[in-house]
């Protein structure tokens, strides 16, 4: 059993493949020093691994929720610079006048002053309005902390922010009230800063990847001109694109998006139109398209490995399906071991809406191009 360095916890945001899976691809396809890429980078997994093994990391996400959370896994700054940004932050809460907060508090919709005390929510909208997390490395950590924390199940944990939710996934804002009041649940004070200080102390006790990463915010199609200076230097590609006709990205962390700067309810094809492709041969078209978006990165004899999973989709139809997109950007590409189907994880929401419908069989594939 792998031992998890405490980084990969950083944010519960949900993962398609766990650590194991990455560090045995990175171990098996490429040596220190290699270049490997993750396009669809989600909570950054592939990245850590890569860079805890000494690999040269580059990553991609078009989700703001997935860029601050892999970004701050790539540039990990150190305890004792985040927990004096904390001080200050914390200091200039105390000291700065709050109307402008308090404004911003009272107007937000009915879910806020049910999901979180009101004072907790003070200072998370003091956080939002100051983290620079685009630019700044410790902000960035900062923000990703909040990301962890900002919702949970309280009945498990003091560590979250919200009231009682799922800590993957942000329930509908309609569905949270009606369940909070029918289970008389009243969210409790939470102290932010000194929470993210207990949280930082926790996700940094084993220190830092030696190495750097490299995370942007991208479509993986325009990826390829993104990261430009790589070209042909990528050896292995780890990933798990969206999966077909399963989950938006966009809904399901829209409070999450909603700490980032974006919308204070669920959005739909504002952040992306290809999170939940329902038609089967659209979604194929967009994995294609993104197989050529980073071809250009990829070295001679690079690996790629895939997975992917969907509603209804068998082996056959998900490998037929593979195989012709990813033959689409390099003609020569062959499976190098025949694709691997696996059954997926139990899903924590089911906790919170027993009786949706998941996915069947993850399937793993490995190319060589």
């Amino acid at each position: 059993m792998l031992d998890k360095h405490p980084l990969h916890a950083l944010c519960p945001y949900f993962a398609m493949f766990p650590p194991e899976f990455a560090k045995a691809q990175v171990e098996r396809f490429t040596r220190p020093g290699d270049v490997v890429l993750d396009p669809f980078s989600g909570r950054g997994t592939t990245l850590l691994e890569a860079a805890l093994g000494d690999r040269q990391t580059l990553a991609s996400d078009i989700n703001p929720v997935a860029a601050c959370i892999t970004g701050a896994k790539a540039r990990v700054p150190s305890l004792d610079a985040v927990n004096l940004r904390l001080v200050e932050l914390h200091d200039g809460f105390k000291t700065a006048p709050l109307g402008e907060v308090e404004a911003e508090r009272r107007a937000l919709p009915a879910f806020f002053k049910k999901a979180f005390h009101w004072l907790t929510l003070r200072e998370m909208l003091f956080l939002r309005q100051r983290l620079d997390w685009q630019a700044d490395d410790t902000d960035r950590f900062i923000a990703a902390l909040a990301l962890g924390s900002l919702h949970g199940e309280m009945d498990r944990s003091k560590s979250y922010f919200s009231n009682q939710m799922p800590r993957t996934i942000s329930t509908k804002p309609g569905y949270s009230i009606r369940y909070w009041r029918k289970h008389g649940l009243v969210a409790k004070r939470k102290r932010v800063f000194d929470l993210l200080s207990q949280r930082a102390s926790l996700r940094l006790r084993k220190g830092r990847p030696s190495g750097q990463g490299v995370s942007v915010r991208s479509d993986v199609r325009a990826l390829g001109r993104v990261l430009s200076p790589w070209e042909r230097t990528v050896q292995l590609v780890v990933t798990s694109p969206p999966y077909p006709d399963v989950t938006s990205f966009e809904e399901d962390q829209w409070l999450r998006l909603w700490f980032l700067g974006e919308a204070a309810a669920p959005t739909h094809g504002r952040i992306s139109k290809d999170d939940r492709h329902t038609n089967s041969a659209r979604y194929w078209q967009f994995i294609a398209e993104a197989w050529k978006g980073v071809a250009n990165l990829l070295a001679p004899d690079a690996v790629i490995v895939c997975r992917i999973s969907g509603k209804k989709q068998t082996v056959n139809s998900l490998t037929r399906g593979m195989t012709a997109t990813v033959q689409a950007a390099f003609p020569d590409a062959r499976l190098i071991r025949p694709p691997f189907a696996s059954a997926p994880l139990r899903r924590q929401t089911d906790n919170f809406r027993p009786g949706t419908s998941g996915i069947g069989s993850e399937v793993d594939f490995v190319f060589q191009v």
